[in-house]
């Protein structure tokens, strides 16, 4: 439905309102107006990309992740991520004076932390 201009409106110059274009600042004009700006097509949305999620992939499963879930869920979230880092920070450092003993270089020792982490992901530790 297209909207048309009297003469004495929208193309001969400002004449007052933004209104008097369309009925003389009625409230009918206001009426034809907000109908035509809604048959215009509304926006399309920018597809939305997929959330990337840095979950757990195995949470829920393993053999201690029902013990996690209950601490974490009986001492709050904060305090159990606080006590998770200092768990993992020492269990890091052991694996260090491991390495350290056994004379392996970093690029060894590095293995040996992400096979820790992969194997507490499959126990249910970091559930």
């Amino acid at each position: 439905m297209a909207v048309s201009a009297s003469a004495g409106g929208l193309g001969g110059g400002f004449r007052g309102s933004w209104v008097t274009g369309f009925g003389g600042g009625g409230g009918d004009g206001r009426a034809a107006l907000s109908k035509a700006i809604s048959n215009f097509p509304a926006r399309s949305k920018r597809p939305s990309r997929p959330r990337i999620s840095m979950k757990n992939v195995n949470e829920g499963k393993g053999l201690f992740a029902p013990i996690v879930v209950l601490a974490r869920n009986v001492i709050g979230q904060r305090r159990f991520n606080q006590f998770r880092g200092k768990a993992i920070a020492l269990h890091s450092q052991v694996i260090n004076e491991f390495c350290k003993t056994i004379g392996a270089d970093g690029k060894q020792r590095q293995g040996l932390i992400r096979l820790a982490k992969k194997n507490g992901e499959k126990l249910g530790f970091l559930a």
